[in-house]
């Protein structure tokens, strides 16, 4: 039990880290401003439902004081005209009509109280989304700016994972310059040497390439002392100084 709830915990905090990253401040804010105005078109209609029933309430009441007047007007003729059984039975119903409209009074007393209540709540709750987008632009601007500065400071620092994987690169990229430079220069000195034929040169052996640098050495010596004779700073032959020698 107690490695699967540290398996449970890690893993938990692994998700936790995860959704952090993945999770954009400016996103939730604004989804919390989209559910507060959701809310505020709640409320209004809420508002306009009550405001709704008791308009009806009002046109009700309208008509029973019309039954009412009209009730009144047929009991006062009965009355004139000796019909004081119609009279009586005019004004039972006129009393019935009257009880009507004082309940619809009181209905309409109580939906009056609930609309206020809605009407206050409604512009309180107007007042507090209007500051939440307030500050939600103001953290939304201050986090835009801090993330500009988060990648510029680590663009110029280098310690940015794209910076870092480019500093890789290069290094690899140098030493790689390095390693090639080194294997060249030890390649030049082998063949320089002898011990690495240069098979670049077909038909050509160590002893070959001895032969020719003797070959190029007596050439460049022959060469040396005619340039010397013709300018007179060299020793004269052998010949030459015992045809001098004679009398």
């Amino acid at each position: 039990m107690g490695l699967i709830s540290r398996f449970l915990s890690i893993f938990k905090a692994k998700v936790s880290k995860l959704l952090d990253r993945a999770e954009d401040p400016r996103e939730t804010l604004d989804y919390s401003y989209e559910k507060q105005l959701e809310l505020l078109q709640q409320v209004r209609r809420g508002v306009a439902d009550v405001a709704t029933s008791k308009k009806r309430l009002e046109l009700q009441a309208a008509k029973l004081e019309q039954s009412i007047t009209k009730l009144d007007g047929q009991a006062r003729s009965a009355l004139s005209a000796g019909r004081e059984d119609l009279a009586r039975v005019a004004l039972e119903r006129k009393k019935g009509v009257q009880a009507q409209l004082q309940s619809l009074d009181e209905q309409r007393a109580q939906l009056q109280a609930e609309q206020d209540k809605l009407v206050s709540a409604e512009q309180r709750l107007t007042a507090k989304v209007e500051a939440f987008r307030t500050q939600k632009e103001t953290i939304k601007a201050q986090y835009t700016a801090a993330e500009a500065q988060t990648k510029i400071g680590e663009a110029v620092s280098g310690i940015s994972e794209e910076m870092t994987d480019i500093g890789m690169a290069m290094d690899r990229a140098h030493n790689k310059v390095e390693t090639m430079r080194a294997r060249a220069g030890a390649i030049d000195e082998l063949l320089e040497s002898g011990a690495l034929e240069d098979f670049t040169a077909p038909g050509q052996d160590s002893i070959d390439r001895e032969l020719a640098k003797i070959s190029a050495t007596e050439g460049v010596d022959a060469e040396l002392e005619a340039l010397k004779r013709e300018l007179g700073t060299g020793s004269a032959p052998a010949g030459e100084v015992g045809q001098g020698g004679t009398p």
